[in-house]
């Protein structure tokens, strides 16, 4: 079993930087494959990005590609999300997951069906 806890989360304005942290418990944070998502009200839960196991491959949706950067420390069993020139747009809950089988490429990685444990969410609120 592995818990996930996200932090970071708060009331920005437009062009801010936030970065939003996920802690993690139980396993061996290290296996697994982690990823980023949100969910608007009234709307889906939607991919933001993912990172592999080691750290060497991230990938992005394309509405934060160049805004936002992934990273993980699994020293410290921690995943980040750096957020720069937030827009209200990206107003949501984001949530951290983690996914503990193989998985390569873009569409693997976006898949919110992979991921095994989920945070409960920090809510992230950008104002114009």
């Amino acid at each position: 079993q592995l818990q996930l806890v996200e932090s970071g989360g708060g009331l920005v304005q437009a062009g801010d930087s936030l970065r939003i942290s996920c802690t993690a418990s139980g396993r061996a944070f290290s296996s697994y494959a982690m990823g980023w998502f949100r969910q608007a009200p009234g709307k889906e839960r939607e991919f933001v990005s993912a990172i592999s196991w080691f750290g060497g491959n991230t990938y992005y949706a394309d509405s934060v590609k160049g805004r936002f950067t992934i990273s993980r420390d699994n020293a410290k069993m921690t995943l980040y999300l750096h957020m720069t020139s937030l827009k209200p747009e990206d107003t949501a809950v984001y949530s951290c997951a983690a996914r503990g089988d193989y998985c390569s490429g873009y569409a693997c990685y976006a898949a919110s069906g992979g991921y095994n444990y989920w945070g409960q969410g920090t809510q992230v609120t950008v104002s114009s």
